[in-house]
């Protein structure tokens, strides 16, 4: 295989676990009001890698899309903190994300069953 046509293994993974991170940030903040540094705390203990200069423009987006909301709360060490949490679109774009994950997760396991 010519060095043009490889397969840059890293960047499809990559790819990968930025295709699912919206669909992984809304499945953390389902669960009620979570700080920014906790969606990060549970991605990373997800093995899924991520920095905060990827989950900030992902919330914004998201926040902007209807998905999340959010409210400043006081903070005894420091400034107010942000909250978010799912709007009632969130919920239902959630429910929508996981019906295609579930079917995704199927037919990808049945692929790499066959390939074992």
């Amino acid at each position: 295989m010519s060095p043009e046509h490889k397969i840059d293994t890293e960047n499809t993974q990559a790819q990968m676990r930025k295709g699912i991170l919206e669909f992984c940030i809304l499945l953390v903040i389902s669960r009620g009001k979570v700080y920014c540094s906790d969606i990060l705390s549970e991605l990373r203990e997800a093995n899924l890698l991520v920095v905060e200069g990827t989950v900030y423009p992902l919330l914004t987006r998201l926040k902007n899309s209807g998905l999340l909301s959010y409210d400043w709360e006081e903070s005894p060490s420091g400034p107010p903190r942000k909250y978010y949490s799912l709007t009632q679109k969130g919920k239902e774009t959630l429910k929508q994300l996981t019906r295609t994950w579930e079917a995704l997760d199927k037919s990808i396991n049945s692929l790499v069953k066959k390939f074992k």
